[in-house]
């Protein structure tokens, strides 16, 4: 399988790493893996609600890729038939459900995107109404008598939901077993999520001893903090990074991001081993060592070339001060001319009192020359008016 030690893929396959359960189950099993020339087989299912990945969900794509370094199979299982449930974790209401067209173009979508991680040569790609829609009500009927309404109402959106009054859907009480019936179909021996997702992975585990298999090892995976260092990164709170986007934007967001982020991101979003990392963090200038992330990052995502253009361009604009390629370009009505309404009208600040404060504290520059004064425009024409980090090309 590998020329790692069972210690050794242990340290890497553990990294980053939330919980484990359990450790020992996993080491046995990689002993058994080496002796039985047998790959495990590692789960992580995806529901398609949405068509674009962000860094965050790929925390634990990249795990699965250690797992795939390894040589073990990695089953991408796109729950286009959980997907018509909505997975119930953090929710206080039930969620609409998707429509079959939509669940299949999202699914597709993803398939283009996690193989930008993923050995597509080494992946299975799997969808979950393979097994689950062939089920007949009996079986569903008999699924469900494996486990009590009590032990689903302890999981804690359930048990909020129901001291609140809010309604549960019956659909969505099926979907921890819907889930843990994808475990017992693929017969895996790890399955993989956020730690939101670790009331679902033990239902799984408990329905595997039920069905008599080995019940799976439970693998949980911190949920990233956005470029905020806040808050989960999401694209509704605006703290993302796409891994669509254009490397120039990646590499502007993950430049944005505190030196005191940069291990975690390190760590959960690079395959570089902890040591690594502290010797790095600690060689290295904070900024660089920052470029040196958002390289490795962007490369992931698009090529070492594009990296290194991504990092030139953030020195050449934010660094050394250099007008920015990609300039976005406003066009004003000529009649508005003071420097303060400009600069508002241009969204380089949320209101005309907002954009005289930063040019009383000497931030906004128009064609490289600071102005500080509620000066007009000279005339209709192009100017380039920075304020800190943000540019536009207004034309009046």
């Amino acid at each position: 399988m590998t020329a790692l030690s069972v210690d050794e893929q242990l340290t890497y396959l553990t990294k980053g790493l939330a919980e484990l359960i359990r450790e020992e189950d996993l080491r046995e099993r990689l002993v058994q893996a080496e002796k039985q020339k047998r790959p495990l087989r590692i789960k992580v299912g995806f529901d398609p609600t949405a068509p674009d990945l962000h860094l965050g969900h790929t925390v634990v794509i990249r795990k699965m890729k250690h797992f795939q370094d390894l040589g073990h199979t990695v089953i991408f299982l796109i729950g286009d038939m959980t997907g018509l449930i909505g997975d119930p974790t953090g929710r206080n209401i039930t969620r609409p459900p998707l429509s079959r067209q939509d669940v299949d173009a999202n699914a597709e979508t993803y398939k283009a995107q996690v193989f930008k991680i993923l050995d597509p040569q080494k992946t299975q790609v799997l969808m979950n109404s393979q097994w689950l829609e062939p089920l007949k009500y009996e079986e569903i009927v008999r699924l469900c008598s494996r486990y009590t309404v009590a032990r689903l109402l302890e999981r804690d959106d359930f048990s909020k939901r129901y001291k609140e009054g809010s309604p549960i859907a019956m659909h969505e009480l099926l979907y921890p077993l819907a889930q843990a019936y994808d475990s017992v179909a693929l017969k895996c021996d790890v399955e993989m999520g956020g730690t939101d997702q670790k009331f679902n992975l033990l239902v799984g585990r408990e329905i595997m001893r039920d069905y008599g298999l080995a019940p799976q090892i439970v693998a949980t995976l911190p949920i990233l903090e956005g470029l905020d260092g806040v808050e989960k990164m999401s694209k509704s709170k605006g703290n993302y990074v796409g891994i669509t986007e254009p490397p120039a934007e990646m590499m502007k967001k993950l430049m944005s991001i505190s030196d005191a982020m940069m291990p975690r991101y390190f760590e959960l979003l690079t395959d570089l081993s902890v040591a690594e990392t502290q010797r790095l963090l600690k060689e290295l200038h904070p900024r660089e060592a920052k470029l040196k992330l958002g390289r490795m990052i962007v490369t992931d995502f698009h090529s070492a070339s594009d990296a290194d253009q991504a990092a030139e361009e953030w020195l050449r604009v934010v660094s050394r001060g250099e007008v920015p390629e990609d300039l976005e370009t406003v066009r004003l009505e000529d009649s508005i001319r003071r420097i303060d309404k400009v600069i508002a009208k241009a969204g380089l600040a949320p209101s005309v009192s907002e954009a005289a404060r930063k040019l009383k504290a000497g931030a906004v520059e128009v064609d490289g020359e600071r102005v500080t004064d509620l000066v007009n425009l000279a005339a209709p024409g192009e100017y380039v008016i920075r304020l800190g980090k943000l540019w536009r090309k207004v034309v009046l």
